[in-house]
């Protein structure tokens, strides 16, 4: 593969790379169901620092889901 020289991310040469195969529908979903978890665990993660710096708690969370939105 040629060496690109636009200023481009790590994850924007690998996104390229991908577009060159042509996958099937079932690859397919199986990449995006990838992505989603990767994305979903790297939230997961960061939601759980925020929450552990604050020293927040489940009866915290408990009275958030029980207080009238008004």
């Amino acid at each position: 593969m040629n060496q690109l020289t636009l200023p481009l991310s790590n994850v924007q040469v690998e996104l390229l790379k991908l577009y060159s195969t042509n996958l099937q529908d079932s690859e397919l979903e199986d990449l995006k169901l990838t992505l989603a978890k990767f994305y979903a665990k790297r939230s997961i993660k960061s939601a759980n620092k925020i929450w552990d710096e604050r020293g927040l708690t489940n009866e915290d969370m408990n009275q958030w889901l029980n207080e009238d939105l008004k």
